[in-house]
C-alpha cells in the first residue's frame, strides 16, 4: 500500500502510560512515556526529535486529552474511534497496538474525529458539568420524595412541585421540627392555597427524628448545588457572548430552547462547516441507523453510537416539538402511526439535526411549513381513506370540488 505519512507515530493512551511507536525512513523505535507533565513534555521532545510529522492515538476515556494538549500545534494530530481500529488476533500488547495504530495511520487509513479548537473544548467541559449538576440536583430532590414517603407524607401527590417556593418552605419547617399540619399549611402560595383541605390531609405524617435530619442535609445540599449551578451558568453565558447570534437562530426552531441551543453549539460548533454534509453530522450524532445488509436484504437495525450530549439534547427537543402544532409535531404523529416505540422521535430528531447544520452552516433562518404539510403532500390518499371510512360506515361517497359546487 502507498505511504501517505512516511514519519508518523502511533500513541497507545492509558492511564499511567503512554506507549509510542515511530516509523520513520530510517527505522521504528517504540518507547514507554508516563502520563505526568513532564513526562509528556520529554514524549513531545523525542517524537520533534525523530521529526514525527503525524500522530495518531485513540480516543481513550479523558486520557487522550491533556496529551493532545501538549502536541497540539507542533504535530498534525489524529484522534480516532476505537471502533475503527480492528484488532488483529494474536497482536494484543500495548507495543503492538501502538505499532497497528502507526501502520493503519501511515497508509492513511484511520478516518479523523471532530476534536474542536482549545475555546470550544472548555466551553463544551463547561456545559457538560452543568448538566451534571443539574442531574444530580435531580437526584437529591428525588431522595428528598423518598424521605417525605418514609414519613408519610404526601406533599408530592398535592404540590406539582416540592422544590417550589410552597414546597420548599414547608420542607423547611418540617427538617427543623414543626409537625402541625395547620401551620404548615399557611406556608402555601399560589395556586396551592386552592387545596388547603387536601394539603392539610397529605402533611399529617409520622416523621422520625433521623428523618428530619436527613431533610435539612438533602435541602442543604440541593442548595449548595443550585449556588453552583448559578456560577456555572455565568461563566458559560460570559463564553457564549461571541456566538449569541447563532444560540438567537437555533431558539427559532420548534423544540428548542436555551439550553439545548447551547449544547448544539459548544457541541457542534458555531458554523457546522467541518462536517460535509448534514448526512454527516446526522452520523456523528448518532441519529442515523446502521447500515445492515445481507443477501440483498436490509436488516432491522439501531440508530448507531454517537456523540451522546448531543443526541440527547436534540432527542429532549423533538419531544418538545412533538406536542406543537408544527411541521415537526405533526412529523411525529404521523410517524408514530407506523413505528414502534421511540423511532418517531429519534426520527424527528434526525430532522433537527438536519435543520440545525443548515441553520449554522449556510446562516439560513428557519422557515416553518405548517402542521398541515403533510396533509397537503399527499391529498389524494386522504381522501380515499376518507371515502373508505365513510363507505364502510354505510354512506355513498360523492367528492365534490368546492368551487365546482359553487
Amino acid at each position: 500500500m502507498e505511504v501517505i505519512h512516511p514519519r508518523c507515530a502511533g500513541l497507545d493512551v492509558h492511564k499511567k502510560s503512554v506507549v509510542a511507536h515511530v516509523k520513520i525512513p530510517q527505522g521504528s523505535e517504540a518507547r514507554t512515556f508516563g502520563t505526568t507533565t513532564d513526562a509528556i513534555l520529554s514524549l513531545a521532545d523525542w517524537l520533534a526529535a525523530k521529526g514525527v510529522t503525524h500522530v495518531a492515538m485513540e480516543s481513550t476515556g479523558p486520557y487522550w486529552k491533556p496529551i493532545w494538549n501538549v502536541l497540539e500545534g507542533h504535530v498534525d494530530v489524529t484522534l480516532v474511534n476505537p471502533q475503527h481500529i480492528k484488532a488483529v488476533p494474536g497482536r494484543k500488547t500495548d507495543m503492538k497496538d501502538a505499532e497497528w495504530i502507526c501502520d493503519l495511520h501511515r497508509h492513511g487509513l484511520l478516518p479523523r474525529s471532530y476534536v474542536p479548537e482549545r475555546p470550544q473544548r472548555e466551553l463544551r467541559e463547561l456545559v457538560r458539568y452543568r448538566k451534571s449538576l443539574i442531574e444530580e440536583r435531580t437526584r437529591e430532590v428525588n431522595r428528598v420524595q423518598k424521605t417525605l414517603e418514609g414519613a408519610n407524607i404526601k406533599l408530592g401527590s398535592v404540590a406539582s412541585n416540592v422544590m417550589g417556593v410552597s414546597g420548599r418552605a414547608i420542607l423547611e419547617q418540617l427538617a427543623n421540627g414543626v409537625d402541625d399540619p395547620e401551620e404548615l399549611v399557611r406556608l402555601a402560595k399560589g395556586r396551592l392555597r386552592g387545596k388547603m383541605a387536601e394539603l392539610t390531609e397529605a402533611l399529617k405524617g409520622l416523621v422520625q427524628p433521623h428523618q428530619r435530619f436527613m431533610l435539612r442535609e438533602q435541602l442543604l445540599h440541593i442548595s449548595d448545588l443550585e449556588a453552583v449551578i448559578e456560577d456555572v451558568e455565568k461563566e458559560i453565558a460570559e463564553r457564549l457572548a461571541p456566538f449569541e447570534a447563532a444560540v438567537a437562530k437555533l431558539m427559532t426552531i420548534p423544540g428548542v430552547g436555551r439550553r439545548v441551543a447551547e449544547v448544539i453549539v459548544v457541541e457542534v460548533g458555531a458554523d457546522a462547516g467541518h462536517f460535509p454534509s448534514d448526512r454527516h453530522l446526522a452520523s456523528w450524532a448518532g441519529l442515523c441507523p446502521e447500515n445492515r445488509e445481507s443477501a440483498g436484504k436490509q436488516l432491522e437495525s439501531r440508530s448507531r453510537r454517537g456523540n451522546q450530549h448531543l443526541k440527547q439534547a436534540l432527542v429532549e427537543a423533538a419531544w418538545a416539538a412533538s406536542h406543537t402544532s408544527t411541521y415537526l409535531g405533526a412529523q411525529f404523529r404521523h410517524l408514530s402511526k407506523r413505528l414502534k416505540g421511540k423511532k418517531a422521535l429519534v426520527a424527528v430528531a434526525h430532522s433537527l439535526v438536519t435543520i440545525v447544520y443548515h441553520v449554522l452552516k449556510d446562516g439560513a433562518e428557519y422557515k416553518e411549513l405548517g402542521q398541515n404539510y403533510f396533509d397537503r403532500l399527499d391529498r389524494e390518499r386522504l381522501e380515499r381513506q376518507a371515502v373508505r371510512r365513510l363507505q364502510s360506515l354505510g354512506y355513498e361517497v360523492t367528492l365534490t370540488p368546492k368551487n365546482s359546487a359553487a
